[in-house]
């Protein structure tokens, strides 16, 4: 009877949702390698949660790093920081408050294209979407994901044949919520524009475009659910308790070398194996299939208002190097046109950090030139719990983007 009665209740407090109050979200700027090393040396003895970069293996002097500390922590990292003359600025003061001052939607049932809505949700308004505008979006199943759950892409652009494809993703890292903002965001525009706007009607006549809402449904899940800062997918690792892989590790792109980890307990975890994780296989293989018209690949993620194009696992530079960072260029400038939002762009490894097994890189190595990822609002203020208020102007502005490098693949490849 006891037996029954302690399961049942660690059952129950473990399906209790984490909650961060007086966490903080620091911002540390180490000035050498000894700060570099204390920041490491505090990440393994407290688990900092690294916001960015992702993981202390990417640490670098002179660049700034923000993690969350734990409540109970908090406070003796800033003496620690103060001690050895490291400076850094607290960005949140407290995390939980600043997650509950996201949600700030007075619209709060159904969906809605400005908050952020819940996967079940989302599956039904791709559904909806479809059935209501059968002639423009179409909803398929490309996958299972490692809990069951279906992974959907809509196709979406006038039937026609021989037609190129721009192939957008969203939802990789489960916290990013903003990011499958923006890919419903990109559908809704789509639809109403067709017909109506000269330029998106161009666009959808001529190439199609696959959607992605949520690629890491299970991880997504789990962040409404249990742990608002879950970040990889949900798959059991063997021979250990910790759970998941990081999707956007997870690519034959240089695989389990620069930024990632064996590990199964860090952020930046590789996998196993090149698509290791149902997910990642059923992108790859959706893409291969379809390889012949897929000409750009869009992959949406946040934050810190980036626009990258490979490489990220080297510093050598692409081969298409002109054409690609000519283009983000031009696309960061129509981006910042409407709010004046600042973007930096370039190679991911020289303008955020090196890292190994992205889909981008991968994509680019595949055989998809025009391959760039999206790395939305904002630069640290609210990094993942960015206020449902911003979503509007953030899809906004990143559809300008999104369109200027269509018009491109439309007139180039």
């Amino acid at each position: 009877m006891w037996t029954v009665l302690i399961v049942a209740s660690i059952a129950l407090a473990s399906a209790e949702p984490v909650t961060f109050h007086g966490d903080k979200v620091f911002r540390a700027v180490p000035q050498n390698d000894e700060h570099v090393e204390l920041i490491k040396s505090l990440a393994s003895y407290t688990k900092l949660d690294f916001w960015l970069p992702d993981s202390e293996l990417l640490l670098e002097v002179g660049k700034a790093a923000d993690f969350r500390a734990g409540y109970d922590v908090a406070y003796d990292i800033q003496a620690l920081f103060v001690q050895n003359n490291l400076p850094y600025e607290i960005m949140i003061d407290d995390l939980q408050v600043a997650m509950e001052r996201q949600l700030n939607n007075n619209i709060r049932s159904g969906h809605s294209y400005e908050k952020y809505n819940e996967l079940e949700t989302i599956y039904a308004w791709s559904a909806n979407i479809a059935a209501q505008n059968p002639d423009l979006v179409s909803r398929s199943q490309i996958g299972t994901s490692f809990e069951g759950r279906p992974i959907y892409l809509l196709k979406v652009g006038k039937p026609g044949a021989n037609k190129n494809a721009v192939f957008i993703d969203c939802g990789f890292h489960a916290r990013e919520w903003v990011s499958p903002a923006f890919c419903q965001w990109f559908v809704k525009e789509a639809v109403n524009s067709y017909g109506s706007d000269a330029e998106f009607t161009n666009l959808l006549d001529n190439l199609d475009f696959y959607v992605l809402p949520v690629l890491n449904v299970d991880g997504y899940k789990y962040s409404w659910t249990s742990d608002r800062m879950w970040r990889k997918t949900r798959s059991v690792n063997q021979n250990t308790f910790c759970t998941g892989t990081d999707p956007n590790r997870n690519f034959a792109a240089n695989w389990g070398t620069n930024g990632a980890t064996s590990s199964p307990c860090s952020e930046v975890y590789c996998g196993t194996i090149p698509e290791s994780e149902s997910e990642t296989r059923a992108l790859g293989d959706f893409i291969r299939s379809n390889l012949s018209s897929i000409k750009a690949y869009l992959t949406v993620h946040s934050y810190s208002q980036m626009l990258l194009f490979p490489y990220s696992y080297k510093h050598a530079p692409a081969k298409d190097y002109d054409e690609l960072m000519s283009l983000a260029e031009g696309a960061v400038n129509a981006l910042s046109s409407l709010y004046g939002t600042v973007y930096t762009y370039g190679p991911g490894g020289k303008t955020i950090y090196l890292s190994s097994g992205g889909s981008d890189d991968w994509a680019y190595d595949t055989g998809i030139k025009y391959s760039f990822t999206f790395e939305l609002r904002d630069t640290g203020k609210y990094g993942f719990v960015l206020p449902e208020s911003e979503i509007k102007e953030t899809c906004e502005e990143t559809m300008l983007a999104v369109k200027y490098i269509s018009n491109h693949v439309l007139n180039n490849a």
